[in-house]
C-alpha cells in the first residue's frame, strides 16, 4: 500500500520538476538551515517542518529562534558592553519556552 503512495508522490514531483515549477524558489542554490531544529525533539521535527514550511510557527519554534538570536547577540557583543538587559531577556524567553514545553508535555499524558 505505501508503494502505490509513493510511486505517486515520485510521479508528482517529476512533473513539477519538469514543469518547472522548482525553479526560482526562494533561497534556492543557499544552504537550509536546520538550526533551529536542533533544540525539537526529533519525533516532533517533522511536524514542525510542516507547519514551518506552510507559514505557520508555534510558539516554541519561534521562541527558540528568539534565543538562539538572543544567544548569538551575547556571544559577539564586545567585551566591557553591559549585556544584562540581553542576558534577563534571555532567561525570560528560556523560562517561557521551558514552561511551554512543560504544559505540552502534561498534556500528552
Amino acid at each position: 500500500m505505501n508503494d502505490i503512495f509513493a510511486k505517486i508522490a515520485i510521479n508528482k514531483i517529476e512533473e513539477a520538476i519538469n514543469n518547472g515549477e522548482f525553479e526560482n524558489l526562494a533561497g534556492q542554490g543557499k544552504p537550509l538551515n536546520l538550526d533551529y531544529l536542533s533544540s525539537i525533539s526529533p519525533e516532533m521535527r517533522i511536524a514542525y517542518t510542516v507547519l514551518k514550511n506552510s507559514g505557520i510557527v508555534p510558539e516554541e519554534v519561534h521562541l527558540l529562534r528568539e534565543i538562539a538570536e538572543i544567544r548569538e547577540m551575547l556571544r559577539t557583543y564586545p567585551e566591557g558592553v553591559d549585556k544584562q538587559d540581553l542576558q534577563k531577556e534571555l532567561r525570560d524567553k528560556e523560562l517561557k519556552y521551558n514552561l511551554l514545553m512543560e504544559m505540552t508535555r502534561r498534556k500528552r499524558k
